[in-house]
């Protein structure tokens, strides 16, 4: 689906109003289950690709059991998530500077995502970070956020390539909130195949009765039971 065409079939103002209450919206349909499904085969098609396509794959172990596998596109996005992620980009820079307004942050970003890969650069961050996760029965992905570097986009997309109860099973995408002097506010975030949401990248503000305060989120996937789950993570920033 055309970027601007996906883009212009929801209404700014309710995901922004999601955005602030919950600090996830979901996109539903944003693929289509052919696009979903060949943005998945970039595991298989990257195999004999030469490393200066700026592709790397990337095993996970952590300490308890589980695992999987990431794949990062590195500067090498596929044209539909090329034009995506700087159409995203753009329309959710109101949102990220109402947040850091919010936060009492100074700094505001550029309108362009480029102007703002440029701003990066300059402060050392050239590592891009967006990737596919795919994994299969027993793996899982840890709590975790994208908060490295200087330059930082508050919000993230993430998107399920692969179809619930007929591909895998479990692997529900999660995220935990943490507030301070409070338990932390766990999350589950339905998806179905093609559907994507914009999430927290790592903080965002709240509203409480003294103004505002910044809580810190992480994200993770699930155990997978059974089959095979490949989503997607697109960051608007890059890493040091």
């Amino acid at each position: 689906m055309n970027a601007h065409a996906m883009i212009e079939r929801f209404d700014a103002s309710v995901i922004g109003a999601q955005l602030d209450a919950e600090g996830y919206a979901v996109l539903p349909n944003c693929f289509d289950p052919h696009e979903a499904r060949a943005l998945a085969q970039g595991f298989d098609e990257w195999r004999d690709e030469p490393r200066d396509a700026g592709r790397m794959a990337a095993w996970l172990a952590p300490v308890d059991p589980g695992g999987g596998e990431l794949r990062y596109f590195g500067e090498s996005l596929p044209p539909l998530l090329h034009a995506w992620r700087a159409a995203l980009y753009r329309w959710l820079v109101p949102v990220a500077n109402r947040w850091q307004a919010h936060a009492g942050l100074e700094a505001r970003f550029p309108a362009e995502l480029e102007t703002f890969l440029d701003a990066n650069r300059r402060a050392g961050q050239h590592r891009p970070q967006s990737h596919l996760s795919r994994l299969r029965e027993g793996d899982r992905l840890a709590l975790h956020r994208h908060d490295e570097g200087e330059q930082v986009f508050p919000l993230q997309v993430i998107a399920l390539l692969s179809a619930p109860q007929r591909d895998f099973s479990g692997g529900e995408f999660v995220m935990t909130e943490q507030r301070p002097r409070m338990q932390s506010r766990p999350m589950v975030v339905p998806l179905a195949l093609g559907d994507a949401a914009i999430i927290a990248s790592a903080q965002r503000p709240v509203e409480g009765a003294h103004g505002h305060y910044r809580v810190k989120l992480k994200h993770a996937v699930s155990r997978v039971r059974s089959g095979e789950r490949i989503g997607l993570e697109l960051i608007f920033h890059d890493a040091p």
